[in-house]
């Protein structure tokens, strides 16, 4: 898989993942605000409940609290706050009505045993747990709570009284769960929308962003094909891209330098290898052709083959110095007499250039260098002389 499309698969995962994490985290406080309003109407509904029970006399509540009625009066027929047929103890209740366009609340009194008097007109029984029961009877903190009754799920809030009694006070949680539902189906269409999104544009986003390493591989190709050193690409920015573009210029910049070292040391390598090798080859005729060469000559001859033998040893070995890496040059740091150098390079240059007259006037002179390097730059010197007096 190329590095552009696994940037683009990147690129939209983390977009998905991102619209993932918002959808969540914007579903859960939605739920959460929604489920706090309700909390509040309940709370607001059950306070004015309690307060209202606080203004009716003890003896309104003779006894225990009955359970639904059977026969008589109904507690349906009771109005909220006012006093029910026949002083029923559904005198008590004063649940007030939601207001208008609020969700329907459901009510009722409960205590620590059995008993329990509705609300007159709730839609739904309330369930009532053995929890709330404690809270009626021991007291306590207000308490929350989703129950299903009926097919629907409740909220519903427990809230002690006095008298070993609690409120407890209820509304369908249908509304809240219906604009959740819809707010899910708007945030999968979102979420889907984004992540398609980031897919298309995902391939868009890598091209554009690898371009500049697209350049240095479509530029590589080329120097890799037509061997041009001189081959550069364009800089933008300074980012990490961007250093990219300048580090293959500056590879490109010491590459070129190295093949121009290299032809260099080629050409000097020839120029200084083509006169001692022109000498030798001259003796070596001489040999060859003079069989009655007197002994003096041709031990005059051998010795300049012998003499010219180890000058191209040393320019050899000059040639594998010159070819080692930049900075590994070895030095032989030392006092060399100037006067004996420059006089064995004359002795050399006659040697190779028999029809040139060289004259030499020289005093005791040291220095302090390589003698090898000091012996070559003088023999070239000469033998350039050498050529062009010619």
């Amino acid at each position: 898989m190329s590095l552009r499309r696994r940037l683009a698969l990147l690129s939209a995962a983390a977009v998905a993942v991102t619209v993932i994490v918002a959808s969540a985290v914007i579903y859960l406080l939605v739920r959460d605000s929604l489920r706090d309003n309700v909390d509040d109407e309940l709370e607001a509904q059950a306070g004015q409940a309690a307060q209202r029970l606080g203004e009716f006399e003890t003896e309104v509540l003779p006894g225990p609290l009955p359970g639904p009625p059977i026969g008589g009066p109904s507690i349906d027929d009771a109005p909220i706050g006012g006093p029910a047929p026949g002083g029923h103890p559904g005198d008590i209740l004063a649940i007030p009505a939601p207001d208008p366009g609020g969700a329907p609340l459901q009510s009722q009194l409960i205590d620590g045993g059995e008993g329990m008097i509705a609300r007159p007109g709730n839609d739904v029984t309330i369930p009532v747990s053995s929890e709330a029961r404690g809270i009626a009877r021991d007291g306590g903190d207000p308490s929350f709570d989703d129950v299903e009754a009926d097919g629907t799920t409740l909220r519903v809030l427990t809230q002690p009284v006095e008298g070993g009694l609690a409120v407890q006070v209820a509304t369908s949680l249908e509304d809240t769960e219906e604009t959740l539902g819809t707010l899910v189906l708007i945030l999968v269409l979102v979420s889907a929308g984004g992540i398609a999104a980031a897919a298309a544009l995902g391939p868009v986003v890598a091209r554009t962003a690898l371009a500049p390493a697209g350049e240095v591989s479509d530029a590589a190709q080329e120097v890799a094909r037509t061997r041009d050193l001189t081959r550069r690409i364009e800089v933008r920015g300074d980012d990490e891209l961007g250093r990219l573009s300048s580090s293959f210029n500056e590879m490109m910049e010491a590459l070129e330098r190295s093949e121009s070292s290299q032809r260099r040391l080629v050409a000097d390598a020839s120029h200084e290898l083509r006169t001692p090798l022109a000498v030798l080859r001259t003796n070596i005729e001489i040999l060859g052709r003079s069989g009655d060469m007197e002994a003096a000559e041709r031990d005059r001859l051998v010795t300049d083959v012998t003499d010219e033998l180890e000058e191209m040893t040393a320019l050899v070995s000059d040639v594998v110095e010159l070819a080692r890496e930049p900075g590994t040059e070895t030095l032989v740091m030392q006092d060399v007499a100037l006067d004996e150098l420059v006089l064995d390079a004359v002795a050399r240059a006659r040697r190779r250039f028999r029809e040139v007259e060289f004259s030499e006037r020289v005093e005791p002179a040291l220095v302090h260098g390589d003698r090898q390097r000091l012996g070559r730059a003088i023999s070239n010197l000469l033998d350039n002389a050498g050529k062009w007096s010619a």
